[in-house]
C-alpha cells in the first residue's frame, strides 16, 4: 500500500455509530504497523439535535447543536484521554451550567469567536489533533419534521424519537439547505462511503436531506455502503428487515444510491435478545435476499459487540470500511487506467 496515498473514508452519520465508527478508524490515521493500510477520514455529521445540552444551547445562543460533532472530535482525538474526558465533562451542578459538557460550551463559545460553526469545528478540531476531518452536514440551521404512518407530523429530533408510531417520511425545515464546499470535495475524491451504523430517521437520512449531498454521493466513484443497525429502534424503526433500511435511505436520497450492506452475522445471545425485547427491540433480520433482488452486494462479519448493550464493535467494523476502501481504490485505479487506454486508441 502505497503510504503517500491513504485510503480516504467519507463516513456520514451522527449519534453513537458514528463514533463508535471512527474510534475504530482512528488507528488507521497513524499506522504503526508497517503492512497496514492508512486511511484519510473526513466525517459528515448531522446537525438536527434538539434535545439536552445541544437543544439548550441551539436554543439559547443560536447555534447548531455541538453534541454530535464533540463525540466525532473526542472519538478522532490523538488524546483520548484528559482531552477526552475533558470535553466530555459534563457539569453536574450549577446554575445554568448543570446538564452541560464542557465540550459543547467550549464549540459554542468558539463559534461566537469565529463567526461560525464551521470554523469552530475546525478551529477546536486542531485543539484536540484529530485524525480526520469533521464537517457538519449544512451550514444551516435546520430541525427536522417526521411524517408518521398515521399521517400525523410530528417537529423536532427528540420528539420522533419519542414516538411510538411508524415513520413514513422524514424531511427538513427548513428544506433548501446546502452543505459545505469542502463536504463536496471530500464526497468527489473519496475510496469508500459509509453510511451508518446510527438511528436511521434522526442520524443518518437527515445528511441525505440536505441539497446536493445524495447527487454528489452518487457522481463519485467511491463505493457506497450503508452499515445496518443491529437492533430495531422502538418508534423509529421497529419490524426493520435489513432491506427496510436500504430502501428508506434510498426513498429519502430519491433513487438508488448503494452498492453494499454490511450487516452483522455474529448470534446475539438469548439473555440479551430477552432485555432487548422488554423494550420492543429485537435484532434486524438479514433478509439476504431481497437485499440481492435489489442489486445491492452483501458484505457480512461478526460486527457485533456485546458488552453489556448490543453496539458495532468499533475495530471489526472499521476493519470492514477498509476492506471496502481498498476495493474502491482498486476500481478507481481501473477507470483510470481504462480511460488512458481509450485516450490513446
Amino acid at each position: 500500500m502505497n503510504r503517500q496515498a491513504p485510503l480516504r473514508v467519507v463516513a456520514i452519520g451522527g449519534g453513537t455509530g458514528l463514533s463508535a465508527l471512527l474510534e475504530g478508524l482512528k488507528r488507521y490515521t497513524r499506522p504503526g504497523v508497517p503492512s497496514q493500510p492508512e486511511v484519510d477520514i473526513t466525517a459528515v455529521v448531522t446537525v438536527t439535535d434538539d434535545g439536552g445540552s445541544s437543544g439548550r444551547l441551539r436554543r439559547e445562543f443560536d447555534v447548531l447543536p455541538p453534541g454530535d460533532i464533540r463525540n466525532c472530535m473526542v472519538a478522532l482525538s490523538e488524546d483520548s484521554g484528559l482531552l477526552g474526558r475533558l470535553f466530555q465533562y459534563r457539569f453536574a451542578a450549577g446554575r445554568g451550567l448543570k446538564g452541560h459538557s464542557f465540550g459543547n460550551l467550549f464549540l459554542t463559545a468558539m463559534t461566537h469567536v469565529m463567526g461560525e460553526f464551521a470554523g469552530a469545528v475546525r478551529a477546536s478540531s486542531e485543539v484536540l489533533n484529530i485524525g480526520g476531518r469533521i464537517f457538519p452536514s449544512t451550514d444551516a440551521n435546520v430541525s427536522l419534521e417526521a411524517v408518521l404512518a398515521d399521517g400525523t407530523r410530528v417537529a423536532g429530533e427528540t420528539r420522533i424519537s419519542r414516538s411510538r408510531k411508524k415513520i413514513r417520511a422524514i424531511r427538513l425545515l427548513p428544506s433548501r439547505a446546502r452543505p459545505l464546499a469542502a463536504t463536496l470535495r471530500a464526497i468527489a475524491a473519496a475510496d469508500v462511503i459509509t453510511l451508518g451504523p446510527g438511528s436511521l430517521f434522526t442520524s443518518v437520512i437527515p445528511n441525505l436531506l440536505v441539497e446536493g449531498i445524495p447527487s454528489a454521493i452518487r457522481r463519485s466513484p467511491a463505493v457506497k455502503a450503508c452499515f445496518v443497525n443491529l437492533m430495531w429502534q422502538p418508534g423509529e424503526t421497529m419490524d426493520f428487515r435489513a432491506s427496510d433500511h436500504i430502501r428508506a435511505i434510498e426513498r429519502h436520497a430519491g433513487g438508488k444510491l448503494l452498492d453494499y450492506a454490511v450487516i452483522n452475522t455474529r448470534p446475539i445471545p438469548l439473555a440479551m435478545k430477552k432485555r432487548y425485547a422488554r423494550q420492543a427491540a429485537l435484532p434486524v433480520e438479514n433478509d439476504l435476499a431481497a437485499l440481492a433482488k435489489m442489486g445491492l452486494k452483501v458484505m457480512t462479519g461478526d460486527l457485533a459487540q456485546l458488552t453489556g448493550v448490543v453496539r458495532h464493535d468499533p475495530a471489526a467494523t472499521a476493519a470492514m470500511v477498509v476492506k471496502l476502501a481498498q476495493e474502491g481504490r482498486r476500481r478507481g485505479s481501473e477507470r483510470s487506467r481504462d480511460h488512458r487506454e481509450r485516450s490513446f486508441r
